[in-house]
């Protein structure tokens, strides 16, 4: 009997669960076979197989080859096993040892030419491989992302014969030490000074970016909405090396693979308004993460929100409190991580001119309320400030002495001092307050609570915006660098939820 056992690992959602590849050798009519819950494109692998095997001068054994991946319940797909089928065959018919093959974990597709090609997915599997204190043996082009898992023993090839030269102690692999892949994120965004004028419109986006807030900005074309949502990132803070191995695990997974340029970068993801349901949540067989979960730790930008299909929108609903999306199929159930800063933006009106001075909207009262009836109530009550962006004069567009505004670096250092307070007071920022927290952090002056209770009266507020009202209060008063949350504090937050309510007087 000739058995050799190697260690893999699968991708299953945001881990990546251990493989056991046993490959056996008996007397019998020539036969390959692959069990073991295998999906199409592993059960092509033999194929895959035996031509890297014999096109590399090595002796595909004439038997009958058995080969399974165990656990047999766990559903295999890709090419990631192509490696360790060929190296289990090799080991099996004695043409590469056997002893030193537990020390290691093996992933990567083969080319007929027996070239390794990189495969989703290796963050996780990294991760896992160091804690069980094994090396892991992948494809070069894969090295830089399973780097991410500091400490591992990384052994990069682009070859099966370089695999087996090393296995053979021929000519040993050097172990794979990556380039540093931090970079200066902050040079890649968009400058916060480009936007001119829409003073009221940058405020909120600095108290959306110190608390972490929603926020929707809605206005006629060509006011600078998605210039403004473009430039969140450059001010908002860089990323912890926790926050960014926690959004590199999402991309490995991803259709989208890792890029390490993009370490510490935060993601801004701004998915056309014909996207499925699937395309932004997440979804398919296997589950696979969506936008929002793309968009962990970063920014969600939705433009043209009222176009999207409202059964798409209404799915953001959950993830929007909860931070993760749970993907549930018959076969199987997945979590993937959603907590991203939600800006939108929308026109008034279908035609977009609603209240232009030159009269250029034809819009009728009942198609604008159809208009802006495809947002439901319950989506808007959970965006913390609807902000209107008007048009610019022309004296300001045509004025080119005009010195330059803040730039996002002025703004950053002001977002950056507002967040340190409110890690300092509850370790987290405002807008991840709930429940008790909320009441504790977020304290108003007892002489304020007759003004407040008269605002959510007259305003017609949910619970859920009543606390939102004080979040956003908590985080204009850190910007204002004060303890206590003072009315103006609460008039500014109120101001920010009268998107259908401007004509309401507060007293």
């Amino acid at each position: 009997m000739s058995l050799a056992i190697i260690n893999s690992r699968a991708n299953l959602g945001m881990t990546a669960p251990l493989v056991t590849i046993e490959v056996h050798l008996s007397p019998g009519l020539p036969s390959l076979s692959i069990v073991g819950l295998p999906e199409k494109a592993v059960k092509e692998s033999k194929d895959r197989v035996r031509s890297a095997i014999l096109n590399n001068g090595f002796r595909f054994p004439i038997c009958r080859t058995v080969i399974n991946l165990a656990p047999a319940d766990l559903p295999k797909e890709g090419g990631r096993f192509d490696l360790p089928i060929a190296l289990g065959i090799l080991a099996a018919s004695e043409q590469i040892p056997k002893d030193k093959l537990q020390e290691y974990e093996f992933v990567g597709e083969l080319a007929l030419t027996g070239a390794l090609k990189s495969v989703k997915g290796v963050l996780p599997m990294a991760l896992i491989t160091k804690e069980m204190n094994r090396s892991l043996l992948l494809p070069k082009t894969n090295a830089q992302e399973a780097s991410l898992a500091s400490d591992l023993i990384i052994f990069a090839a682009d070859h099966l014969l370089a695999v087996c030269a090393h296995l053979n102690a021929q000519q040993p692999l050097e172990q794979y030490v990556s380039n540093s892949c931090n970079v200066t994120p902050l040079q890649l965004y968009p400058d916060l000074a480009d936007v001119r004028g829409q003073i009221q419109a940058k405020r909120a986006l600095e108290i959306a970016a110190a608390g972490g807030h929603s926020i929707l900005f809605t206005g006629p074309p060509g006011t600078g909405k998605t210039m403004l949502s473009s430039r969140l990132p450059g001010i908002l803070p860089e990323l912890t090396d926790s926050e960014s191995l926690a959004t590199a695990i999402v991309y490995s997974v991803s259709n989208h693979g890792f890029d390490a340029k993009n370490w510490q970068k935060r993601p801004f993801r701004a998915p056309h308004h014909t996207a499925s349901s699937v395309a932004l949540v997440g979804g398919g067989n296997p589950p696979k993460p969506g936008e929002i979960s793309l968009a962990h730790n970063g920014v969600l930008f939705l433009d043209e929100l009222p176009e999207f299909n409202r059964h798409v929108l209404e799915a953001l609903r959950e993830p929007l409190e909860a931070g993760f999306v749970t993907i549930s199929r018959a076969a199987r159930q997945e979590k993937f991580p959603s907590r991203f800063q939600f800006i939108a933006a929308m026109n008034p009106c279908p035609c977009g001119y609603q209240g232009d001075p030159s009269g250029r909207c034809n819009c009728n009262n009942e198609s604008i309320a159809r208009y802006q009836n495809r947002l439901s109530g319950p989506l808007l009550d959970r965006i913390d400030m609807h902000i209107t962006v008007p048009q610019l004069p022309p004296a300001l567009l045509l004025d080119q002495k005009k010195e330059k505004a803040e730039s996002s670096e002025t703004v950053r250092k002001r977002v950056l001092s507002a967040r340190q307070k409110q890690y300092k007071r509850s370790q987290m920022i405002n807008a991840q307050l709930i429940g008790e927290n909320v009441m504790q952090h977020c304290v108003i002056a007892e002489k304020d609570f007759a003004f407040l209770e008269n605002a959510i009266m007259k305003l017609g507020l949910s619970a859920r915006a009543y606390h939102r009202i004080l979040k956003l209060s908590r985080t204009i008063a850190d910007l204002d660098d004060t303890d206590m949350i003072a009315q103006k504090h609460l008039q500014e937050a109120l101001s920010y939820r009268l998107v259908k309510a401007t004509s309401v007087v507060i007293h």
